[in-house]
């Protein structure tokens, strides 16, 4: 991809997150932030061949662009595992806050038939990313089981967050620290680990609850409209 298609891509991106909490990720979403961003109609087509489906994917790409931009700031080596993990998510969430709703609709999109691989794949990017960011080096079984056990943390904590109402989110990020604790229990033996990972919820599951209204036990109901 060209330095000039990629700033095409992410100008439409920035023009239509105002636009999907009425029109959802669609074509006509798609098409008017082509103009939007100052193109014709046609640059829809052709800054995204795949349709909404693949504006859907490069929100996802740019939160997990922007976030280890962030986390570069910081002083992540200075930190405990667990801390590092917990920055990593938490700043995802917080870049994404002005955006609950296009996120709500994102995962929506990606529990629909035949959505379920590139839905994979996008979770696999976002907690490889963290994982990454946090300076992980492993490269033997526990570098999948690590993402397959924070994939399931990230995924249960972003539904608890698209539900949260508490102030600054407090909710989720006490939330979040619970089930980070159980993660870094990898730390402390293997036959503890594969018990954690039998528990740990699929990231899959989690998420189509969101398709069906549902919500996470303990999590607190959406504000009404």
């Amino acid at each position: 991809m060209t330095a000039h298609l990629a700033a095409e891509r992410r100008a439409i991106l920035q023009a239509a997150l105002p636009a999907v909490p009425f029109d959802g990720w669609s074509q006509k979403t798609l098409r008017q932030a082509a103009v939007a961003a100052g193109y014709d109609e046609a640059m829809a087509a052709r800054a995204f061949p795949g349709g909404p489906d693949e504006l859907v994917a490069e929100f996802v790409s740019d939160a997990d662009a922007r976030m280890l931009e962030r986390l570069e700031r910081l002083d992540l080596p200075n930190l405990r595992i667990r801390e590092r993990i917990a920055a990593a998510v938490r700043c995802r969430l917080e870049l994404l806050a002005g955006h609950r709703e296009a996120v709500r609709a994102a995962l929506q999109v990606q529990m629909r038939p035949g959505q379920a691989r590139q839905a994979l794949a996008g979770l696999y990017r976002t907690v490889d990313a963290m994982w990454w960011a946090a300076g992980d080096t492993a490269t033997d079984f526990n570098h999948y089981t690590k993402r397959a056990l924070l994939a399931g943390v990230y995924a249960s904590t972003l539904l608890f967050w698209l539900n949260d109402e508490s102030p600054g989110q407090e909710d989720t990020w006490a939330f979040l620290d619970r089930r980070i604790d159980g993660v870094m229990k990898i730390q402390k033996g293997r036959g503890r680990f594969d018990r954690l990972r039998e528990r740990a919820p699929s990231p899959l599951s989690l998420l189509a609850r969101l398709r069906h209204g549902g919500r996470s036990r303990g999590a607190p109901a959406a504000a009404s409209d």
